[in-house]
């Protein structure tokens, strides 16, 4: 709906791959294989998310198959103080040794509701780097997952579409009072703004609120202040 920002029940999928929190190494695999992604949700008895698993996860038993060499000796500290090389090194191996969706999963898991807007949504993956976020509901149970490439539909946004948002709820906050109305013209998700404002401090204002319509690539401010008024030619006296 014009002027109403998409949120992550508008993108996000609804059939999701999970697994339980008992389930097995072979079974976390097939989930991922036969959904062609690369993490699930795990789930406990009442479908709760309690955590996520990905493939970086899984590859920990194949990446450490064969012993650990460069693994620091008990009770050494590396240089610069602090032995968090090793304590990352020790969660690894756990991982290697883990046959179990509950031993392996990063948890608590990221989640997000479906009411959260996409935008939220994206900076809240960029802010954990994550690529998919389980969507629950009130009681925390799964409902949906929603990926970054979900968050990029928001971008195949109709050109017209965007172009009637900015003209209803952009350029009413204008105001502009002038005879040269404000134009939105947007190609390929890119705007360009023409016409005059009542007031030159607008313009980075125009610019800002047109940015944040979303589906928009780009804005090119062109607009321009008021007119100047007519100098007066009438003399003192006529």
């Amino acid at each position: 709906m014009v002027g109403t920002p998409h949120l992550v029940s508008d993108a996000m999928t609804h059939i999701v791959p999970a697994v339980r929190h008992k389930a097995a190494f072979k079974d976390m695999v097939k989930a991922m294989r036969h959904r062609h992604v690369g993490a699930v949700p795990v789930l406990d008895d009442e479908r709760h998310v309690v955590g996520v698993v990905s493939e970086a996860d899984l590859l920990h038993k194949e990446g450490l198959r064969d012993g650990d060499p460069d693994l620091p000796r008990a009770g050494h500290v590396p240089t610069g103080g602090a032995p968090y090389p090793r304590l990352r090194r020790l969660s690894d191996l756990i991982k290697a040794a883990a046959v179990e969706a509950g031993e392996l999963m990063t948890a608590p898991a990221v989640t997000v509701h479906a009411g959260t807007t996409l935008t939220q949504a994206a900076r809240l993956m960029a802010r954990h780097r994550v690529k998919r976020l389980p969507v629950v509901d009130a009681d925390g149970r799964l409902r949906g997952v929603v990926s970054r490439s979900d968050l990029l539909k928001v971008f195949l946004r109709d050109d017209a579409d965007i172009a009637e948002e900015i003209r209803r709820e952009v350029v009413p906050r204008l105001a502009p009072d002038t005879d040269e109305p404000i134009r939105a013209d947007v190609r390929d998700g890119a705007v360009t703004l023409t016409g005059r404002v009542r007031d030159i401090n607008l313009l980075p204002l125009a610019a800002r609120l047109a940015r944040a319509v979303e589906g928009v690539v780009d804005v090119d401010c062109a607009l321009t202040g008021p007119a100047s008024a007519p100098t007066s030619t009438r003399h003192a006296g006529s």
